[in-house]
């Protein structure tokens, strides 16, 4: 790349940035509030297209400013500055190639609610994530640990229901599902499930 090339470049991504941190503070173009727009999924491909993570739009658009990725898809929504507008990215892909270890995310809250689809795994109700807690499966008090095969996703109610004791010590509660670590294919089940009703993720991850 030429140096002048590369000066027009730049200025293109700090007019980008610039346009970014405008509207994550007073607003969008049409009238959708930026913040919302930053949060929104979007789907992360490797250089070989193969579908590889779920980011949030804000960081879509750092790794797209940055050169490190490229907008495969738009969203169709717009961020705004006083002279500049930035399309939101609905897929992304990086430009070289990543090699993705065989290893599970790390345990957290959040990672566990995610595995199990903001589902009680005891009742089947899906929540929003402020309303559901986590239940050890085996009580802590019962030499229960906090592993990823030990807690579950569950709902104030059925956690009250359960308190400190064993399933087998309660009539009619049952696990929906076996609890597993999160690996890829977990993660690709969710980017299918994500995706079936956007016409802009589904070819990328129904084949």
């Amino acid at each position: 790349m030429s140096l002048g090339k590369a000066m027009i470049h730049a200025r293109k991504q700090k007019t980008a940035a610039r346009a970014a941190a405008y509207a994550a503070e007073s607003g969008t173009h049409a009238g959708i509030h930026a913040g919302h727009i930053l949060q929104m999924p979007v789907l992360v491909l490797n250089a070989s297209y193969e579908p590889i993570n779920i980011c949030g739009a804000r960081r879509a658009l750092v790794l797209v400013l940055k050169g490190i990725a490229r907008t495969e898809e738009e969203h169709g929504t717009t961020l705004h500055a006083q002279r500049s507008f930035v399309a939101m990215p609905s897929v992304i892909r990086l430009l070289e190639y990543r090699r993705i270890p065989h290893q599970t995310r790390a345990l957290s809250r959040k990672n566990i609610l995610l595995r199990d689809r903001n589902q009680c795994q005891y009742c089947g109700v899906v929540l929003p994530s402020g309303e559901l807690t986590l239940d050890h499966v085996v009580p802590r008090s019962r030499g229960g640990n906090s592993t990823w095969e030990n807690l579950v996703a569950c709902c104030h109610a059925c956690n009250r229901r359960k308190g400190n004791r064993m399933l087998s010590e309660i009539d009619d509660m049952i696990l929906l599902r076996e609890p597993r670590p999160f690996s890829l294919h977990t993660s690709r089940q969710i980017m299918r499930m994500l995706g079936r009703g956007d016409d802009r993720w589904r070819k990328y991850l129904f084949y």
